[in-house]
């Protein structure tokens, strides 16, 4: 099936593929993508929060209703933050410490003795809000007012990759699209000289899952994430290794877009290769524009200092901290940042040695957290942008070992910030160890609903039909996921 438009361009082209690829010059990306998605019918009005048509699949789309949010920057704490060493304060944890759990608690690593080990470290109520907070986060206690804090939150499983892919994708197992792929296949992006999902990582490498954390699944491959290096050259391969003139760049590319034009032909409905070509062409625009945006020389240094780059503790996580806030004020729709690999690809992961491990990472991430939300709020973009602060899952009240805590799915802790969630606000609590979740318990779908619903888009219509199901992120028929309100401002 032909959409109208490109009706509309077959009559104005040329009609030889050498005429239409030269009329087109680097748009040619731009209409095979088109095409093959329109045949598919992903951009017709199964598609509810898009256009009925669209030339580009990339195109800014308007949701279902108004928004109160256009962007999203997900700050991943892959490994499982402990909640009653962070966020949950738990007075009777304490004072029963060494003591049996009255309760068998569900274990991951054999080994644990079900005996309850509290705090080694101190809280304290800050901002006006009085939100009670570890004494090894004093960057993100200082901005308690413009924080929601979530204490009830919970998962489905407790071993590190399925957890993951319950965060990112809403199941448990591989395979699905990520919640930035669809973000952006709902509404595009606002920069069309950039990707609509855009990860920051350690440069030295890639915590638990890997690219499969920021894959797009069975929606187009155009989709998912693309890689932004925090370290060197931010876009990777943009530029050629020697001097090349544009008019020589210029025929090398009429001349692969005319050999993708021979492939697609011999292989249609091609999601990989839909991509390969749409993104030559967002290559071709990001030379002009990209590494202007990810300069970060041009900042101040006192925003330089704000965000820690001048502490090589903080200098990673501060630089990738910082590089979203460019990305995400030039429009990019979702940004997922993620922690440095220290003390393990799993930072957060304190089986052992809870107290020094833990005040480590602490120590490289909490500034630049607060920072970014500091510096949205300055800038008057914290109103419409989305700041998340979340592990996989949380950490049991016994011990392990001597000094550490394993991991726990019946109640984790999670930060949200602008975008129309409650500034200053504490929802829900655990019991009265911080093993299980007990009041106002959230889902890892019902945080999914309620983050789209923030975007303009009701989680129930947004739906690609896969092997003859009308698939959801949040598959509210099985999970009974819900937009939480009472976060809501």
């Amino acid at each position: 099936m032909i959409s109208v438009h490109q009706r509309e361009l077959a009559v104005s082209m040329p009609h030889t593929r050498r005429d239409l690829l030269q009329s087109l010059g680097s748009g040619f990306g731009m209409l095979a993508l088109a095409g093959t998605l329109s045949d598919a019918g992903l951009l017709s009005s199964a598609l509810a929060a898009g256009p009925s048509a669209s030339s580009n699949p990339l195109a800014p789309r308007n949701g279902h209703f108004r928004a109160k949010a256009r962007a999203i920057v997900q700050l991943c704490q892959n490994g499982g933050p402990s909640q009653m060493d962070l966020f949950d304060n738990k007075t009777e944890l304490s004072k029963r410490n060494g003591q049996p759990h009255p309760e068998q608690v569900e274990v991951f690593q054999l080994g644990n003795k079900n005996v309850l080990m509290g705090t080694p470290f101190r809280f304290a109520k800050h901002g006006q809000c009085g939100m009670e907070l570890s004494e090894i986060i004093p960057h993100l206690a200082g901005v308690a007012d413009d924080l929601c804090l979530v204490r009830s939150m919970f998962t489905e499983n407790n071993n590190h990759p399925f957890a993951l892919n319950m965060l990112q994708t809403g199941k448990t197992f591989n395979g699905r699209p990520a919640m930035g792929s669809w973000i952006g296949y709902a509404l595009g992006t606002e920069n069309q000289d950039l990707p609509s999902y855009i990860v920051l990582r350690d440069p030295a490498g890639y915590n638990t899952s890997g690219k499969m954390v920021w894959a797009s699944g069975w929606l187009p491959a155009v989709y998912q994430g693309t890689e932004f290096s925090s370290s060197g050259t931010p876009v990777l391969h943009l530029h050629p290794a020697r001097s090349v003139s544009a008019e020589s760049q210029a025929r090398s590319r009429r001349f692969l877009q005319e050999l993708n034009a021979t492939h697609l032909e011999s292989h249609p409905r091609e999601s990989e290769l839909e991509a390969r070509i749409q993104n030559f062409e967002l290559a071709a625009r990001m030379q002009l524009t990209a590494t202007q945006v990810l300069d970060l020389s041009q900042e101040t240094a006192a925003t330089r200092s704000l965000y820690g780059l001048d502490n090589p503790a903080t200098a990673g996580c501060g630089t990738r901290c910082l590089m979203a806030r460019r990305l995400i004020e030039s429009g990019v729709r979702f940004v997922q940042v993620f922690p440095p690999l220290d003390p393990s690809f799993q930072p957060w992961d304190n089986h052992s040695n809870l107290k020094n491990d833990l005040t480590k990472i602490c120590g490289h991430v909490d500034q630049p957290s607060a920072a970014l939300i500091t510096d949205l709020k300055q800038r008057g973009l914290l109103e419409d942008v989305i700041v998340m602060w979340t592990g996989e899952f949380g950490r049991l009240p016994i011990t392990e070992g001597a000094n550490g805590r394993d991991h726990n799915r019946h109640a984790f802790s999670l930060l949200l910030s602008g975008g129309g969630f409650r500034a200053g606000h504490i929802h829900g609590a655990t019991d009265e160890f911080g093993y299980k979740s007990v009041e106002n318990r959230v889902s890892v779908p019902d945080l999914h609903a309620t983050l789209l619903h923030q975007l303009g888009i009701d989680h129930t219509k947004l739906t690609f039909t896969h092997s003859g199901r009308p698939e959801r992120l949040t598959d509210p028929d099985v999970t009974g996921a819900r937009v939480v309100k009472e976060l809501l401002s």
